[in-house]
């Protein structure tokens, strides 16, 4: 679990992050919506460290990450697994090398003991045999499997999952919504999703967190989304025609 409790940045005299709080389950797949600008990123780079926190708390498992101790805090990073927004994989090393480099990073594993669970990370993300090919030779689909392989390949408690669905066709972006959430639910990994999908957030929004304007303006589930009073997020929610008909028809 990863709680984060009155949390504030700015940055000069702009006020990003405004005494935000609030708990990501494991087992679940906690969203972070809200327009571009609003603070979502900032919110990310605040709980991994990226950012220092002008005040308030980021607990990982109970452990206040942002007071700990270099050495505390390199253990818990060793714990969390991150999906980039463009996938970052390494373009000069194969699918097999990319997913394998945590394991170099962070663990004294033999080399057949890294084999076998690059095996199983490409096996659980349809990817099979394609230890070998480079990135260029991959489908944008192809490329989040094997960013999600990655992020998962040290067996992370905490997963972060930043618009895993960028430039992705919707069918493609059903297929990486489904496995991020299979995987969340059968490893219990806390899982942090930032996204603008609203396909992902009506699809696999078990725990939702709408910012708006810094601020946590709503958090509820995905059943709950589209009842919700709250006009700030209706007009995030609902900015197209289509998500006015999905509406609409929710309500009738």
């Amino acid at each position: 679990m990863i709680e984060i409790k009155n949390i504030h940045k700015s940055f000069g005299d702009r006020k990003v992050v405004d005494d935000v709080s609030f708990t990501f389950y494991p087992g679940k797949t906690n969203l972070m919506i809200g327009e571009s600008g609003c603070g979502k990123t900032t919110i990310l780079k605040l709980m991994v460290g990226l950012h220092a926190l002008d005040s308030g708390e980021v607990l990982y498992s109970g452990q206040n990450f942002p007071a700990l101790q270099a050495k505390e805090k390199q253990e818990v990073r060793k714990q969390i697994g991150m999906l980039f927004q463009a996938g970052a994989l390494f373009d000069s090393q194969t699918v097999e090398e990319n997913v394998r480099f945590p394991l170099d990073m962070f663990t004294n594993l033999s080399r057949e003991e890294k084999d076998e669970r690059v095996n199983f990370c490409l096996s659980r993300v349809k990817l099979e045999g394609r230890n070998n090919l480079y990135p260029s030779e991959l489908s944008g689909g192809m490329k989040k499997r094997a960013a999600l392989a990655r992020a998962i390949a040290n067996n992370p408690k905490y997963l972060f999952c930043d618009e895993p669905n960028s430039g992705l066709d919707p069918k493609t972006s059903i297929v990486i919504d489904e496995l991020i959430q299979d995987i969340t639910r059968e490893y219990n990994i806390t899982t942090v999703v930032i996204t603008h999908d609203m396909n992902s957030v009506l699809e696999i929004g078990e725990n939702i967190m709408f910012i708006h304007k810094g601020k946590n303006y709503w958090t509820g589930t995905k059943d709950q989304i589209l009842k919700a009073d709250n006009q700030e997020l209706y007009n995030f929610v609902f900015a197209s025609e289509f998500m006015q008909q999905v509406f609409k028809a929710a309500k009738s």
